[in-house]
């Protein structure tokens, strides 16, 4: 079997990575090849282009970055055509991949869109997109397949990877131990983003916000894990003009860890916010885009949902405080993390609930994912889902 894969930024890698091993637990010499991160190449991936090269946000931003990925998509389907895989993987990365995997379904390759895109939130006439470009979507939130239902679009709901992954059993005072923590006293764990364009919106806020929260609790104390070697000068930067330097550890990356330590979570709004959640820590989320970006979100009433922190769509009612654009500001968010801090109860209510929500999401998505992927695969006419 060879499996061509396009994974977009890092939480893509970690998807296909799984997706790959579980695919070779049935079929141990199958080829893998395409767009990988080094989570995939890991596995067994055969990288062509890196998955960070499709890491572009917002709606103005990418502008200057169309032609070079419009470049990599026609050199994709060129090798593709040449070479046919047995079946298409594109993960995430839709305004990528849906036309990467229109293309290849008119060549004949089976297509699966794996991660849907956010047609619920906006942009709902993607869905049309989708049924052009996709045999099969996989959906990881549970709503999500009906809506692909009522539209009469093959969809599976596999169920979310972290929520698989991720530890249910943690023990606080271990985790602080291992990253040198000292184990008593709060500690509230810091993200700031993974992308430029966040930290640089972000990191200053959160910065001031640790320093004022910091004033009224002499011993309260931080951990940040720093996503990549190219953001650390900036968020030393930011802590450094904050002058609250001395009540950080920074990390290199482990935000895992740096979450499973804390009590309290302060997070850029993301695929963070649902980690934190699976991992049971009561959250903050904040956001903040590019002014033109969130003007013409807002002039074209393109975002369509009350709430936009991923834990807060999966529960009844909203347990993540979230604070975007304008309202994201340090007197906010040192209120909504200083009450987390000061309420025990609410903090152990809000855990109780993230574990069940745990047990929705936690279905083997993997192996769950690769069952839907041989399934398309030896549809195929002339496959070569024999070689083994």
């Amino acid at each position: 079997m060879k499996v061509g894969l396009v994974a977009g930024e890092a939480s893509g890698d970690l998807l296909g990575a799984g997706l790959i091993k579980a695919l070779q637990e049935r079929y141990p010499q199958a080829i893998f090849e395409g767009v990988a991160g080094s989570a995939m190449v890991a596995a067994g991936c055969d990288r062509w282009a890196d998955a960070e090269s499709l890491a572009v946000m917002g709606l103005v931003e990418p502008l200057r970055e169309i032609p070079r990925l419009l470049r990599l998509r026609r050199s994709l389907i060129n090798r593709w055509r040449t070479s046919p895989p047995d079946v298409f993987v594109g993960i995430d990365a839709p305004d990528f991949n849906l036309g990467l995997e229109t293309a290849l379904r008119k060549a004949g390759i089976p297509t699966v869109h794996y991660v849907s895109p956010s047609v619920w939130a906006w942009r709902p006439g993607r869905i049309e997109k989708v049924r052009k470009a996709a045999d099969r979507v996989l959906c990881i939130l549970p709503f999500e397949k009906k809506l692909y239902d009522d539209c009469g679009v093959p969809a599976e709901f596999v169920g979310h990877p972290k929520a698989d992954s991720l530890s249910a059993d943690i023990d606080a005072i271990t985790v602080r131990r291992s990253l040198a923590l000292r184990d008593s006293g709060p500690l509230v764990a810091v993200l700031p983003g993974s992308r430029d364009s966040e930290v640089s919106r972000l990191g200053p806020i959160f910065a001031a916000t640790a320093a004022k929260l910091a004033q009224a609790r002499p011993d309260l104390r931080f951990v940040l894990p720093i996503a990549s070697p190219k953001l650390s000068p900036s968020i030393r930067a930011h802590l450094r003009d904050a002058g609250i330097t001395d009540r950080f550890t920074l990390l290199d990356g482990d935000s895992e860890q740096a979450m499973a330590a804390a009590d309290v979570v302060l997070l850029a709004s993301g695929t963070a916010a649902l980690e934190s959640a699976l991992l049971g820590k009561p959250t903050v989320a904040a956001y903040r885009v590019a002014a033109v970006t969130f003007a013409v979100l807002k002039l074209f009433r393109l975002v369509k949902l009350q709430y936009f922190t991923l834990p807060n769509l999966l529960t009844e009612t909203p347990l993540v405080p979230e604070f975007i654009q304008g309202n994201a500001t340090v007197d906010a968010l040192v209120d909504a993390v200083g009450s987390l801090l000061d309420d025990p109860q609410r903090c152990a209510d809000i855990r109780r609930r993230f574990a069940t929500l745990r047990s929705e999401l936690a279905l083997g998505a993997d192996q769950r994912a690769a069952d839907a992927v041989i399934r398309l695969a030896t549809k195929k006419p002339g496959s070569n889902q024999r070689i083994s």
